[in-house]
């Protein structure tokens, strides 16, 4: 049987890492200067393209196979969710950012509804803190696992476990949905959380579903490095592609994964606690080796430590209220107070942030999303160029990127 990875976690080499950037290539290169004799190639990669994780677009300039600039153009999903939200109430806010990472629309709502309390200092009784907590950890190995089923299924059939991984992770997921539908009513879009609480308890029978299912899960993780992580195809695809040092990371707001990948071993639900998190012992994967194998590492520990967090959560939830407000039917029955707040979340793609203004009004005046795929993306400009087209592919899919929330 193979050892779990997360145990024989490869290292950066010895000596300084080596910058992300070839010295002969330049993010902002010109390719009318690069060689006046040369016949560089451009090629689009998307934004019609499955490795693209979603509609985005890369223009590459290619010499050979070798790329030497690359400019990414997201917007092709923009639908103005941050004017939009200017334009409802604080009630009708939460199912509208659900679509943004639409992998994770718990955690979206967490985020939101997080700033309106802190803005209007509400208590949110801790039955409820433990719910919300249960609910993104539940969530964030759900999004591990379509990334992992997804990032596979980029490296083609060359890998010979990518389609298998796909459809196992996305059984295991479909388990997940599951147990969401018992508690909310909705496999996807919740609309669960309010400001002061949440609007649905866990109903009869939920615990025992969790358990199974998650348990399910944690088995299946040693199956899941068996079928990718100990296939050698694997290693020489994903081993020193893509890597990110801990200096651009930290230089263009990177969070998350890919930071802690990057040996900065920083993460919100411990440094920063949240809902019931500073009642619990996170344990943080942290890898230095900042590449595409390293990335893979940390997320399958993260789902290794999500899931025991959940089975952990899910039988010591207090007794008590799940919200500290009335319920609010009416879009407008709730009026916040005037100020400012931002409250951010360790969301499964790194830091998820609310920064909202008010004026006293049922309506936020202003609303600001911070989400990480998109400082994640502003990644492709440096690891791009020195790759070969075939590696910028297994480095897009080790971004796991959510187009949704880059656009807004």
């Amino acid at each position: 049987m193979a050892v779990a990875h997360s145990e024989e976690a490869h290292e950066a080499p010895a000596g300084p890492v080596p910058t992300v950037v070839r010295p002969w290539a330049d993010p902002y290169l010109d390719p009318e200067t690069y060689d006046p004799e040369g016949d560089l190639m451009v090629m689009n990669l998307g934004p019609q393209h499955p490795s693209t994780h979603g509609v985005f677009r890369v223009k590459l300039w290619l010499d050979g196979e070798v790329c030497v600039k690359a400019v990414p153009y997201p917007g092709y999903l923009h639908r103005g969710v941050e004017k939009l939200c200017e334009k409802l109430t604080y009630v009708q806010i939460p199912p509208i950012v659900d679509k943004n990472d639409y992998v994770s629309p718990y955690i979206n709502e967490l985020a939101v509804n997080m700033a309106f309390e802190q803005l209007n200092a509400v208590e949110v009784p801790r039955r409820s803190q433990y719910l919300r907590t249960l609910g993104a950890e539940m969530q964030r190995v759900g999004s591990h696992l379509l990334w992992l089923g997804t990032f596979a299924m980029d490296m083609g059939g060359a890998l010979g476990g990518g389609a298998s991984a796909f459809m196992h992770t996305f059984r295991e997921r479909e388990t997940i949905l599951d147990c969401f539908e018992l508690w909310t009513g909705a496999r996807f879009h919740y609309n669960t959380l309010t400001v002061g609480g949440s609007r649905h308890d866990v109903p009869a029978g939920f615990a025992e579903m969790v358990r199974r299912t998650y348990e399910t899960i944690r088995a299946r993780t040693i199956e899941y490095d068996e079928l990718i992580y100990d296939n050698a195809i694997f290693r020489s695809r994903t081993e020193g592609v893509g890597r990110v040092d801990a200096k651009l990371a930290m230089e263009l707001g990177v969070s998350g994964p890919i930071l802690r990948a990057s040996g900065i071993d920083w993460d919100l639900r411990r440094d920063r606690p949240y809902a019931a998190y500073g009642e619990l012992k996170i344990n943080v994967p942290v890898r230095s080796a900042g590449d595409s194998l390293a990335r893979y590492e940390v997320r399958m520990a993260e789902m290794r430590e999500s899931i025991r967090l959940v089975l952990d959560l899910i039988d010591g939830i207090p007794e008590g209220p799940i919200c500290a407000l009335k319920p609010v039917k009416l879009p407008g029955a709730f009026k916040g107070k005037a100020g400012q707040a931002y409250v951010a979340v360790d969301g499964p793609r790194g830091e998820l942030g609310t920064w909202v203004i008010a004026d006293g009004t049922e309506r936020a005046y202003r609303l600001k999303i911070r989400p990480p795929s998109y400082h994640a993306m502003a990644l492709i400009p440096y690891l791009a160029p020195g790759s070969t087209l075939s590696d910028i592919i297994v480095t897009l899919g080790s971004l796991d990127p959510i187009l949704g929330e880059v656009d807004r």
